[in-house]
């Protein structure tokens, strides 16, 4: 393994997609709904030789949902291959009965290291999916387990989800959660801009620094410090857009929350705007107003923490 001489990262969020379409076909993530193969793909073995090239001794394998539903067989594959590099974190619906046991065994039995909870649609304003009888069995067995949940918020239930794992944070106050995308609204993807703009709902300027609408939002989460947040080309393609600053946004997130509460990851199989390489490239700059422990936590520590124990 070539590794750079820099800091390492630990990547906390890289979608894999299979270049083998029948051993790993697209599946829809709910009944009646389209399923769609990419116009590309990231192998495991392609994201090894970026990982390598660019100083990523590890990464969380996300099970990207709207290509394989609930069938995370694909990043499960991936880890029996390469254990020490790829670990993964499984997708499964927190309203079936059988998730709980269905995730203990994966924990005990397929490397399975995390638990990510989405909703299917911005559309959708149910908050079953984080927050009903089934999925509080969910978030309880993770905590048994030990194993971090991550979450990932579209920018319109912001308001009223975050409330919701907040009170969940504090029943839970010994499991990691990550916020994907910050939670904040420079998390707003180009899915969600679209969708809303089709909705008329849009919202067209994003919040400025020195806050960028951390208040507002996230700030909630000021005295559960559990609760992690995680920066990514989501937020970074934002602050590109709207020429807000990725390096002062991390340090307003760093003296706001510390160091120690802070992830990076790349988004890889999802955000397309820049290579691999960009990538890491901007999470080492985000982080230059940092002191070098801090910076350390931000990219690596604490994710190794969190997943690995180390």
């Amino acid at each position: 393994m070539s590794v750079s001489m820099e800091l390492p990262l630990f990547d906390t969020h890289a979608h894999l997609i299979s270049n083998d379409w029948e051993r790993y076909p697209p599946l829809a993530v709910k009944p009646g709904l389209p399923t769609r193969r990419t116009g590309y793909t990231v192998t495991a073995e392609a994201l090894i030789d970026l990982m390598d090239a660019n100083g990523v001794p590890t990464a969380l394998a996300v099970q990207r949902l709207h290509v394989y539903g609930y069938d995370n067989s694909y990043i499960l594959d991936a880890w029996r291959k390469y254990p020490d590099r790829l670990l993964p974190v499984v997708m499964l619906d927190t309203q079936h009965p059988d998730t709980p046991q269905q995730y203990t065994d994966m924990v005990r039995h397929q490397g399975v290291r995390g638990f990510r909870m989405a909703n299917t649609r911005p559309s959708h304003l149910d908050p079953g999916w984080i927050d009903s009888p089934a999925a509080r069995r969910v978030w309880r067995v993770c905590a048994e387990l030990g194993t971090p949940v991550s979450v990932i918020i579209f920018h319109n239930q912001l308001a009223h989800t975050l409330p919701l794992l907040h009170t969940i944070a504090r029943e839970f106050p010994q499991l990691p959660i990550l916020v994907d995308h910050l939670g904040t609204p420079y998390g707003r993807t180009k899915v969600e801009l679209a969708w809303a703009v089709e909705a008329g709902i849009a919202e067209t300027a994003l919040p400025p620094g020195p806050d960028f609408g951390i208040s507002e939002t996230i700030g909630i989460f000021d005295n559960t410090p559990n609760v992690h947040f995680k920066l990514t080309e989501v937020n970074l393609d934002n602050l590109q857009d709207t020429g807000g600053s990725a390096v002062e946004l991390v340090r307003r997130l760093a003296d706001r929350f510390c160091t120690e509460r802070l992830a990076w990851g790349s988004d890889v199989g999802q955000s397309l705007r820049w290579s691999f390489a960009e990538k890491v490239s901007m999470a080492r700059e985000a982080a230059s107003l940092l002191d070098p422990a801090g910076r350390r936590r931000f990219l690596h520590d604490n994710a190794a923490r969190a997943y690995l124990g180390a």
